[in-house]
């Protein structure tokens, strides 16, 4: 049961089960030396089709641009994301992974994915498909 911490009980278990979900998710990735967040980091830079501005990754990461600058500046000092010059704005620099950030990026990816994969394990398909048409009606309603 949820602790109370809204005027609804649903709103309270559905963010409890994100934070739970986090925290089992957080505990996978840390045997390995990743986290949620630099892995949401990794997995922006990743996607990306060219080299990023903080300014950017923040955006595109929900995060703080100070929450941003530390956690790349982590992964900086680990070898895994690397600051180059900007090409038209030499004040500026542009972030992408190294070729040890593009392994770990894979290796933290994949242990998200079986960790997910773990935790949903005891949904059907149809549980599945329910359960992501009630909360797409949530997002409508709140769009």
């Amino acid at each position: 049961m949820a602790v109370q911490g809204s005027s609804d009980v649903l709103v309270d278990e559905l963010y409890e089960t994100t934070q739970q979900l986090r925290k089992f998710v957080e505990a996978r990735l840390r045997t390995g030396g990743a986290s949620v967040a630099r892995l949401r980091a990794m997995r922006m830079l990743a996607r990306a089709q060219q080299p990023l501005r903080m300014r950017d990754l923040s955006e595109m990461t929900g995060v703080a641009a100070r929450t941003t600058t530390s956690i790349v500046d982590a992964l900086e000092r680990d070898g895994l994301v690397e600051r180059v010059r900007h090409p038209h704005d030499r004040r500026a620099f542009l972030l992408r992974l190294t070729d040890q950030g593009v392994r770990c990026h894979r290796e933290a990816e994949e242990v998200d994915s079986l960790a997910l994969a773990e935790a949903t394990a005891g949904l059907g398909k149809e549980d599945r498909e329910q359960l992501r048409a009630l909360l797409a009606r949530i997002r409508t309603a709140t769009s």
